[in-house]
């Protein structure tokens, strides 16, 4: 890293294995630790102001999720994840690696009154989608009509609350073959996130 490290204005320091095991706590790391400022967070409205495409997460407490559905998102052009209760920390070391850094990159903010502050979104001019498995739900690809379009998905397992579910426009479901339930939260919101790619705005 030594031509990296050159040309970085940020202090370095070199330590044996023995050194790095006591400052992780474990002997697991890849021979580079970093430390940075947590941001300052972002206002709602500041995510809101030119996006299009927003994933809106209630009680996603996986960090591996919460990671891979910002690589999506960055991968995908989604314009912003927006946090509900009970989700897990994007800035969380594993959601971070896992996201392959796009957790800094992909704007994100929490939403305070839950599920009252969809209103923001709404006034803002986003349909807003409930993704569910529920068969009597719309297809995707025929839910996804507003020219700027919320996501809402939910925790495995529990998926959105039918309070959170209420409060969209629109409740979606991914088709799925016979004998199945669910996808993963992140693969479903890949999912989700191509299908807007997908079709033309």
């Amino acid at each position: 890293l030594a031509d990296d490290l050159r040309d970085v204005d940020v202090p370095f320091f070199r330590a044996d294995a023995d050194v790095m095991a006591e400052v992780v706590g474990f002997h697991l790391n890849r021979g580079v630790l970093a430390v940075a400022n947590r941001p300052e967070p972002l206002e709602l409205g500041d995510v809101l102001e030119k996006a299009t495409t927003v994933a809106v997460l209630e009680g996603v407490n996986d960090h591996e999720n919460i990671g891979s559905m910002f690589r999506n998102a960055a991968g995908l052009g989604v314009d912003g994840v927006l946090f509900a209760k009970g989700c897990a920390d994007p800035l969380y070391r594993r959601a971070v690696r896992v996201s392959m850094g796009h957790v800094l990159r992909v704007p994100f903010a929490s939403v305070d009154r839950w599920p009252h502050d969809l209103d923001i979104l709404r006034n803002k001019g986003f349909q807003l989608i409930s993704l569910t498995p529920d068969p009597h739900a719309v297809p995707l690809s025929a839910a996804m009509t507003g020219e700027k379009v919320a996501l809402l998905l939910g925790a495995e397992g529990p998926g959105l609350t039918e309070h959170a579910m209420r409060a969209t426009d629109v409740r979606a479901r991914i088709p799925m073959a016979p004998g199945t339930d669910s996808l993963n939260v992140a693969t479903a919101a890949a999912m989700a996130f191509y299908e807007r790619v997908r079709i033309p705005r």
